[in-house]
């Protein structure tokens, strides 16, 4: 049997190593001592464990082992705008089992004390790129495709430590990360995805440089459509097509371009994108599998087209007249809108062209939303971040300034109850057929605990790294910063 010299006799765990000493196993007891205590410290001790042993068993990919009550918190549940005080929160799994009366204890639970803090149900993004908002343009059109993706899977951890849990991503190829997420393996929020954004040639998803064309039977795909951003289709045929393989691949809605845009180098705003009768296939291929599609564009002309088409939710459409917001609202479309106000947390472009384009979509940012209130449209609110990686911080900042519009309180149904029944319209396709959005038994542990009342400051959803202390979501703690406990320990 092999043994080492003298030279490597210090390699030697024995009683003289330094694992043995007395401070050592002092240092020892008090770690084991503490993680009997507190079952947050169980899962970190779990993910250094297993990144020692190069194995994928991070703590948040732990199921918890009983059930946790959120206790001593003021709950708003997602619809009522006011607390509801006097009562906890009891988690069993992945759910919401019911809502405590303060004065009752639950057996073998363990308990986190939220210190009179107001408890929430997680925020939904309803206009999200899971792939693209994290990478610069550039990147996403030159990198290997590989590297995006994992650039992705980065900021899906980002994106529910921002409070997001749950969004809805309205283009790119979210398919594999939506899945890693769902089976526990990498942190992220839920994602209803939409796959290639599908636009006809010259429409606002083609990428293409002026020296790709003309395309040809022999030209081979696009860098965008060979990563699955986009996918150009022209005649109600290839948008059959088109529509038939994202909803193969897994889309829970379908995404088509019906207007220019700012991020497109060729095609104008008021460009309009699609026949009737293409649009048409597309909502009728949809809605064969039980689901809808959704439209990208800005002017009340591509507006009525869609919804002389069955489109049911509109995307972004800032330069809308009153004529057009009173048709969605008569229709019962859904309106998407985002706070484009081209300040300081607007998508960057280069062009001065690009430039008038988002200063003209800011002015009618403000007028839009209250046309839409006015007509009782059924808003919902996203970002849209879109290659700017420095953008995705201020999520949370951004979504705040609808309360220039609508009372915090209104803002924050909008970001839970309200974008998850738009959400919810994709029907069978829908991957999360629970309740989202609510602080409800059955309802999906999607929950956050915050300093400050946010149905009175806002800006708490601003500041997520100090306001936020508690982020979970699917049962799994992703982030504690109160204290736990558990009831079996005297």
């Amino acid at each position: 049997m092999f043994r080492p010299g003298n030279r490597y006799r210090h390699f030697i765990h024995g009683a003289t190593c330094a694992c043995h000493s007395a401070q050592a196993q002092s240092l020892f007891a008090r770690i084991d001592q503490g993680l009997s205590r507190r079952s947050v410290l169980k899962g970190v001790a779990a993910s250094l464990a297993t990144s020692a042993l190069g194995l994928a068993g991070p703590a948040f990919a732990e199921a918890p082992s009983r059930p946790v009550l959120i206790s001593n918190v003021r709950i708003f549940d997602g619809v009522n705008g006011r607390l509801v005080d006097g009562k906890g929160v009891l988690v069993v799994e992945n759910r919401i089992r019911a809502l405590v009366a303060a004065a009752d204890t639950v057996a073998d639970a363990d308990v986190i004390d939220g210190g009179g803090r107001v408890l929430m149900p997680g925020m939904i993004d309803a206009h999200w790129h899971s792939i693209l908002a994290g990478i610069s343009q550039m990147a996403a059109m030159t990198a290997d495709i590989p590297y995006i993706h994992l650039v992705a899977a980065q900021q899906a951890e980002r994106t529910v430590l921002r409070g997001f849990t749950t969004v809805r991503d309205v283009g790119g190829p979210s398919f594999a990360l939506k899945r890693a997420i769902d089976e526990g393996r990498i942190p992220g929020p839920r994602i209803y995805p939409s796959g290639a954004m599908i636009s006809q040639t010259s429409g606002h998803g083609d990428f293409r440089m002026r020296t790709d064309l003309p395309r040809t039977p022999q030209s081979d795909p696009s860098v965008a459509e060979r990563a699955g951003i986009s996918a150009i289709a022209d005649g109600e045929a290839e948008v059959l097509r088109c529509v038939r393989e994202q909803l193969m691949l897994g889309a829970s809605q379908i995404k088509i371009m019906g207007g220019g845009g700012v991020a497109s180098s060729y095609d104008p705003i008021d460009a309009l994108q699609y026949s009737v009768a293409e649009m048409r296939a597309a909502v009728g291929a949809a809605a064969d599998w039980g689901t809808y599609v959704c439209v990208h564009t800005y002017t009340s002309a591509g507006i009525r087209r869609a919804l002389d088409s069955g489109v049911k939710s509109i995307e972004h459409g800032q330069l809308a007249d009153e004529e057009t917001v009173m048709r969605m609202a008569d229709a019962g479309a859904w309106w998407s809108i985002q706070p484009f106000l081209a300040d300081e947390d607007a998508n960057r472009y280069p062009s001065p062209e690009q430039q008038a384009q988002q200063k003209s979509i800011a002015e009618g940012t403000a007028r839009a939303v209250e046309l839409g209130r006015k007509h009782g449209v059924k808003m919902a609110l996203g970002t849209d971040i879109l290659f700017n990686p420095a953008g995705t911080l201020t999520q949370g900042r951004q979504l705040a300034k609808f309360s220039r519009w609508y009372d915090p309180a209104d803002v924050l149904r909008l970001l839970t109850s309200g974008n998850a029944e738009l959400a919810g319209l994709s029907g069978p396709r829908n991957p999360y057929p629970g309740p989202l959005g609510r602080i409800e038994a059955g309802a999906y542990a999607d929950i956050l605990v915050v300093d400050g009342n946010p149905l009175e400051d806002i800006s708490v959803i601003a500041d997520p790294e100090r306001r936020m202390k508690l982020i979970m979501k699917d049962g799994r703690v992703h982030k504690n910063m109160l204290v736990s406990r558990e009831d079996r320990i005297p």
